[in-house]
């Protein structure tokens, strides 16, 4: 089993090489709709359409924990797209979220601002227009990864392959990509890679069920979760209150994927001074 993560510049041909690579190859391929269609399985579709290519609003990034709830569902779904087998990923951070395996290949699709403008004008587009809609594709997609995982979005070191369209045609660059997930070099994932993203979409999952009910019911507490084996998940942290403690086990319970909860909270009644 081996991924490959496709990031593209608006204009550069990135999305119809990642969906070339994944035909030549027989690999799934995961874009937006894709993305929601297991957003959707798991519940949490209008969680994913919240950071769909966007940053939230600012008020709700400082005054809000929803951001990071909706990433941290986000998240989930590559996991768990990922466990599906050999896979191509465009965009969505999914060259970050699979960073530490060594399974997988990560590509960056880039070009001149001309080269770009040209692409679009083939397309239908005016000049205008052209420049326009890249500059607001370009601002998109790096502030949603400068919020998300606080990393700069065009910095080549986060890629294995840069691919600068100014000088290459689509066809070289799927032949590229394709040598390059068949070399040796990229190795199949493990069980042990198998196991790490089941525990990490997991996690991500509880934890954004855990965090949107403490928001909901305004817990004054940090619960803290883990996967203990698979289907298994150990919650602790303090509430004030036994309805609490019970209220949190409940909301991880109903998360699809876990089947035990242990229960580490401890109660810590709130001390009353005396007037």
């Amino acid at each position: 089993m081996k991924w490959i993560t496709v990031s593209r510049k608006m204009g550069t041909h990135g999305s119809d090489i990642a969906k070339r690579v994944a035909s030549e190859l027989g690999y799934r391929f995961y874009d937006t709709e894709a993305i929601n269609q297991m957003a959707q399985e798991l519940g949490v579709l209008d969680s994913i359409r919240q950071v769909d290519g966007k940053t939230p609003p600012l008020l709700q990034r400082i005054f809000s924990d929803r951001p990071a709830i909706y990433l941290e569902r986000l998240y989930s779904v590559i996991y768990e797209l990922a466990k599906k087998g050999d896979a191509v990923f465009l965009g969505r951070g999914s060259h970050l979220l699979l960073r530490d395996f060594p399974c997988a290949l990560h590509v960056w699709v880039t070009a001149s601002p001309e080269t770009r403008i040209l692409t679009l004008l083939d397309q239908g587009f005016t000049r205008d227009a052209a420049a326009r809609a890249i500059k607001r594709s370009d601002d998109e997609r790096s502030a949603i990864l400068k919020f998300a995982f606080g990393v700069d979005w065009e910095d080549p070191t986060r890629y294995d392959l840069v691919l600068n369209m100014d000088k290459l045609h689509v066809d070289l660059a799927v032949r590229t990509v394709v040598q390059m997930i068949r070399s040796p070099d990229i190795s199949e994932a493990s069980a042990e890679a198998l196991r790490i993203l089941d525990t990490l979409a997991l996690t991500s999952r509880a934890e954004a069920a855990l965090n949107e009910a403490t928001l909901e019911h305004r817990f004054a507490v940090s619960f803290s979760v883990s996967v203990v084996a698979p289907g298994k998940v150990r919650v602790s942290g303090r509430v004030e209150t036994e309805g609490q403690r019970v209220n949190a086990e409940e909301v991880l319970r109903a998360v699809k994927g876990v089947d035990v909860v242990e229960n580490a909270i401890e109660l810590v009644p709130a001390v009353r001074t005396a007037v």
